[in-house]
């Protein structure tokens, strides 16, 4: 469809899947690859040479049949997904990647026509890590790929976080909740690692944003609130009745540890 792009980076170098982690790593230093979902061919092209001018190796998919069955063969580094394309969307491809135990952690993208901020929290909340609006320049469609590929890579810690049946490992950008590995997306172990470092502090939503998310341009103060919501799916027993990630009302949020801690 005009006007809507999906684009879905992979690395052309091959990756593993670390079952030990749940991350993959590189096999070699070879370029990443991009695979890009859109279905106006001139737009692709256009995307497509950007990318590679940029040191990335893309690969154009006009449906999303292979998409998935591709990126099991070889690991994305990062999927940039239009909403509207035929035969599915990318709302449901990212649902669907989301709950794929190999493909989960991989950094998610949406490039669309769709500006609404109803539409960007719906993207949040089905953990996309950015979100582009058209109009766009390549050259910021570039920037913007690049930062998210940092984000995920980049260990916030080398030290291992432990309390009570809560282990949040930053060097392996893991996190374990009552014995059991717990896929979180990049952006939701870099707010969670971020939190739990500082326990005791209450951080305003402005400063999470730019401690976790620095110049992405997407994310509002309400894209903090989505993100504190899946975090709480995942660690609260009860997240209507939080006992880590609390709400101070009119100033933000602070993460508590358990007493002894």
């Amino acid at each position: 469809m005009p006007g809507c792009i999906t684009l879905v980076l992979v690395p052309a170098a091959c990756t593993l899947l670390n079952h030990s982690t749940g991350r993959r790593t590189r096999t070699d230093g070879l370029s990443q690859c991009v695979f890009v979902l859109e279905d106006d061919a001139d737009i692709a092209r256009l995307v497509q040479h950007h990318l590679e001018a940029a040191g990335f190796e893309a690969r154009l998919f006009h449906t999303p049949a292979n998409l998935i069955p591709d990126a099991e063969h070889k690991a994305p580094a990062l999927f940039l997904l239009d909403i509207m394309v035929p035969g599915g969307d990318g709302l449901d491809v990212c649902r669907r990647l989301r709950n794929h135990a190999g493909l989960s952690t991989v950094p998610i993208i949406f490039l669309t026509a769709r500006a609404g901020e109803n539409d960007r929290v719906l993207g949040l909340e089905l953990g996309a890590d950015d979100y582009i609006t058209k109009p766009f320049s390549t050259r910021e469609l570039v920037a913007r790929v690049k930062a998210v590929l940092r984000r995920f890579e980049r260990p916030t810690s080398p030290s291992i976080i432990s309390f009570e049946e809560i282990i949040i490992d930053a060097s392996a950008m893991q996190l374990k909740v009552r014995g059991e590995l717990t896929t979180t997306t990049a952006t939701e172990f870099r707010l969670l690692d971020y939190l739990a470092r500082h326990p005791g502090r209450v951080f305003s939503r402005d400063h999470l944003l730019d401690a976790v998310w620095g110049d992405a341009r997407f994310v509002t103060p309400r894209s903090v609130d989505v993100y504190v919501r899946r975090i709480r799916e995942k660690i609260e027993i009860d997240p209507e009745n939080p006992r880590y990630l609390k709400t101070v009302r009119g100033a933000g949020y602070r993460f508590e540890l358990p007493k002894g801690e």
